[in-house]
């Protein structure tokens, strides 16, 4: 376990990046004051296999020593490794909306629960190879305990988090619930306090259920998502979504075909289902029986349901829901039997990135067929099934077998709960004055300084800070200085937000199957396997 606490000339709070530095998953940043020490946001990594062996290794800090945490939404890549964290000895308390709260209740049970089948069906592998078994990063119990631990708290109202430290949750616009944070440290010897914003994933302008977001203005340090900080989206309105959805679905129109969608289980997969459910009653696209195939989103439906009166379109949205044509495949045999549905039809399945859940099976039945259609809706993460099809390729890896992609592979950005690079500078513009800096973080590298680009006339190029992974700065009333003695990172930059080994490796066997069976005989394909053995053995 590396060194857990940094002491800091005047007592200034130190502020530490763990996560979604550099790469967009794994958000979390812990700071650290004379009064103790909280985490904002404790997310789980996702990506390449280098990128997620982190959700598996300890903490970059004592998990015992962490005096509350605050959370920003409910999407994994914000709260999935608390479970972890309260294994690991936190005991204090988890603030949050109650809309976030709502949601953690049913996406970190089934965070659970896909860990713990897929760590079984692993081992069950493993057996077989002779390889070590492991176990889940965190279990059914320890979510229940986690639970335990929220607090809720209404946008706007100022609460105590430990001594000397205060917040507030401001609007983020990004799904039910979401917030950005603004923390408020008290200083030794009666000096004006710290203010700092963490923006969290704020949402677009263009976004279906949520409102704009909001913060406040005058701070001193800002903390800024920058997804999508390099890109601008040239018309999202509803309407154009709306025709865009549609278009696809009639291009995907195939007998006895499908269009799948995968999804995030959480406000994707609800405004895609209202927005199809309204299209179909308006005549605006034929009559199409779909199937949400997680059980995540249909409870996820219900607690939308339950704070429809927070949403913005909250009556349209419930109209969507009534259509008669969506139904909710709850058990594993409910979900292995849309393999065998005739006629074409509409498959939304998590996870929206393809890297876990049941597209993974639906991928596996209709990706290597000329009928099928895979809409992809939201951002890919590099390293992930979802981004690999999106570049494509002409074969992949699914669970081990081999696969040609002969289904059409279409994307939807308009669906993205995040706002654009044009939106994302707007917001910064909107928080200022700075008093002191700006960092970026929770986007790819060319994103970030697609952002930092866009603000250059607002903000000064000096004060914009990147930080990489388990970076720390000393937040002084005179700027952020990066620490003396900076910790070791657990992956290096140029390993974060990258294709790794594990990708390479697939696309090296996908090539060689391909080389061997495009060879005219037996004979040549015995020779080119003896020259890839020989290489092997190092000749």
């Amino acid at each position: 376990m590396p060194s857990q606490t940094i002491a800091s000339p005047n007592s200034d709070p130190i502020l530490m990046f763990h996560g979604a530095a550099r790469a967009v998953t794994g958000s979390c940043f812990r700071l650290q004051t004379s009064r103790g020490q909280i985490l904002i946001d404790c997310g789980l990594f996702q990506g390449s296999k280098t990128e997620k062996s982190l959700n598996y290794r300890p903490f970059p800090f004592d998990p015992r020593k962490i005096a509350a945490v605050i959370l920003t939404h409910a999407h994994i890549d914000h709260s999935g490794l608390l479970p972890k964290l309260v294994h690991h000895g936190f005991d204090g308390a988890i603030h949050a909306t109650p809309a976030t709260t709502d949601l953690c209740a049913v996406m970190l049970p089934d965070s659970a629960h896909i860990q713990e089948i897929e760590v079984e069906q692993y081992n069950a592998r493993a057996a077989r190879r002779h390889r070590d078994r492991i176990v889940p990063i965190y279990t059914s119990a320890d979510v229940k305990a986690c639970l335990k631990c929220f607090s809720e708290h209404r946008t706007g109202d100022w609460f105590d988090v430990i001594a000397g430290v205060r917040a507030r949750f401001w609007n983020a616009g990004h799904l039910l619930g979401s917030a950005s944070i603004e923390v408020e440290i008290a200083r030794d010897a009666g000096n004006t306090p710290v203010r700092i914003l963490f923006s969290g994933d704020i949402g677009p302008d263009f976004k279906l259920l949520q409102p704009d977001p909001e913060g406040p203005s005058g701070i001193d340090y800002l903390i800024c998502e920058s997804t999508y900080g390099d890109t601008d989206r040239e018309d999202s309105s509803e309407d154009h979504r709306r025709k865009l959805l549609a278009e696809e679905v009639r291009a995907a129109i195939q007998p006895n075909g499908a269009l799948l969608i995968p999804s995030f289980a959480v406000e994707r997969a609800q405004e895609l289902i209202s927005d199809l459910g309204q299209m179909m009653a308006e005549g605006t696209l034929p009559v199409i029986p779909i199937y949400v195939d997680s059980p995540l989103a249909s409870r996820a439906t219900e607690v939308f349901k339950k704070h429809a009166n927070e949403l913005e379109v909250g009556a349209a949205f419930m109209r969507g829901l009534r259509s008669h044509q969506i139904h909710f495949t709850q058990t594993r045999e409910q979900s292995i039997a849309l393999d065998h549905v005739r006629g074409f039809h509409i498959v939304i399945a998590a996870s929206g990135m393809c890297e876990a859940g049941r597209i993974r099976h639906r991928l596996k039945n209709w990706i290597w067929r000329d009928e099928a259609t895979v809409l992809l809706t939201g951002f890919q993460a590099e390293g992930t099934l979802g981004r690999i099809l999106q570049q494509g390729v002409p074969r992949v890896r699914i669970q081990g077998e081999e696969f040609r992609v002969r289904a059409r592979i279409r994307s939807i950005d308009l669906y993205s709960g995040h706002a654009d690079g044009p939106e994302l500078a707007q917001w910064i513009r909107e928080r200022l004055p700075l008093t002191h800096d700006l960092f970026l973080v929770h986007g790819e590298p060319a994103a970030i300084d697609g952002l930092a680009n866009r603000v250059h006339g607002d903000v000064r190029p000096e004060r914009i800070c990147r930080p990489v992974l388990d970076e720390g700065f000393i937040l002084t009333d005179s700027g952020a200085s990066p620490l003396a003695v900076p910790a070791e990172p657990r992956l290096p930059p140029e390993k974060v937000g990258r294709l790794d080994w594990h990708n390479d490796l697939t696309a090296l066997i996908l090539d060689i199957n391909d080389a061997v069976a495009g060879l005219a005989d037996e004979r040549a394909r015995s020779a080119l396997i003896r020259r890839l053995r020989r290489s092997l053995e190092g000749e």
